[in-house]
């Protein structure tokens, strides 16, 4: 057998890899039957080098590998015929964007393995960045704020490429009394609390936030149980919630007035009541200054959010009295930063931790050619069919 870890060609590059050199290493010594290398690569935030000082061999093709590892969806032109594949496809929702991808795979008879589905039986993924995509998201926010207000300036996170050194960073910060709320309780919001748990920054309970604010800087997180209620007054089931979203108003402009700072990393679909429409930002009680999107659903959960933005121009600013997306930092915005791959701005940290669970948990089963059921549910196509569990997405592959 023969893996390759494969080079990200998406632009703007992401940084990211399946495996950091260190865990090559230690792959090498765990299964010195199977052969490992890795594609060449100016981007990646490990350098050839690297690779090769752990006795990984730098190749410029990857033809005769039987597995490639990447992060990042692959360009139509370089997917290789009858080869397996593990990669984010972001096609299992029958994302639009991403439909010839998919038929692509299917016409060259690949095998692809998303790292999206590999689940735990009875649930939860086993592998992600969600947990980065928050801490980034965090510091951004902050980064965001010290422009904004010009209390502070911050480097980009992708500058520092450091965790420790940006934590210590944020951690010299004096944010006096800002006030800060972030929505969500899933990855994204461990990564969000973990940063303003370093900052050692005051937690206030939802109700203490808009009712009794102490002094100093203080946060609140709101959940979708502090976000959403029940029309007809109904009691709070959160299986009915995700049921009936349409059934639910959110009471999110209870803390319009309170808020510098919005994180928003909630989950959201296009049937939810987003946090505020786009008219409320005219009224005189609409404080939010900064609003860290995370999520990013396009006019979604945030409705200002009008675009994606990358690592290299982050933010944009909506003006309140145009009602319009404009430059960020005028006395009339809102400044949004709403950056889609944000774990890549701290490439090294997010790569070893996904390297870590990949290491541990996935590799196995490729190595030894596991029928596991943690692969079969990840396993969108086979040869170049849908496997049983995505032939919803037939109609999908099939349509011009």
């Amino acid at each position: 057998m023969k893996i390759g870890l494969i080079r990200e060609w998406k632009v703007p590059a992401d940084k990211r890899v399946a495996l950091t050199p260190a865990l090559c290493s230690v792959f090498k010594n765990r299964y010195p039957h199977v052969e490992l290398v890795v594609e060449s690569s100016l981007d990646r935030t490990f350098t050839d080098q690297e690779y090769e000082a752990v006795g990984v061999m730098v190749v410029s093709d990857m033809g005769d590998c039987d597995i490639l590892l990447g992060i990042k969806e692959v360009p139509l032109d370089k997917l290789i015929p009858n080869k397996t594949y593990l990669f984010f496809s972001h096609t299992i929702k029958a994302q639009a964007y991403n439909k010839k991808l998919l038929q692509e795979i299917v016409t060259k008879k690949i095998t692809l393995i998303d790292y999206e589905p590999l689940t735990w039986t009875g649930g939860g993924r086993i592998l992600g960045f969600g947990k980065w995509a928050g801490i980034v998201g965090a510091y951004n926010a902050f980064l965001t704020y010290g422009k904004k207000t010009g209390q502070y300036e911050l480097p980009p996170a992708y500058v520092t490429n450091d965790y420790q050194k940006s934590m210590e960073l944020l951690s010299q910060l004096d944010l006096r009394r800002t006030r800060l709320v972030f929505t969500g309780n899933g990855r994204v919001a461990e990564g969000i609390r973990e940063v303003l748990d370093l900052m050692k920054i005051k937690e206030v309970s939802p109700q203490e936030f808009i009712s009794q604010p102490p002094t100093g800087a203080y946060f609140t997180q709101l959940t979708s149980w502090d976000l959403y209620h029940r029309k007809d007054g109904g009691s709070w089931q959160l299986g009915h919630f995700y049921d009936y979203h349409t059934e639910y108003c959110c009471e999110f402009d209870n803390f319009l007035a309170h808020s510098d700072i919005l994180i928003n990393g909630m989950y959201w679909e296009d049937d939810i009541a987003p946090l505020f429409n786009k008219k409320d930002t005219q009224l005189p009680n609409f404080n939010i200054k900064v609003i860290a999107d995370i999520t990013c659903d396009v006019e979604g959960s945030v409705p200002i959010t009008m675009k994606a933005t990358d690592i290299y121009d982050p933010t944009f600013g909506w003006s309140k009295s145009e009602q319009k997306m404009v430059a960020p930092f005028g006395e009339d915005t809102i400044d949004v930063m709403a950056v889609t791959n944000l774990p890549t701005e701290m490439p090294k940290n997010a790569s070893e931790e996904f390297g870590n669970l990949l290491l541990e948990h996935i590799m196995p089963l490729l190595v030894n050619g596991d029928q596991d059921e943690i692969l079969k549910r990840a396993r969108i196509t086979q040869n170049g069919e849908l496997s049983e569990e995505y032939l919803y997405l037939k109609d999908y592959v099939n349509s011009k």
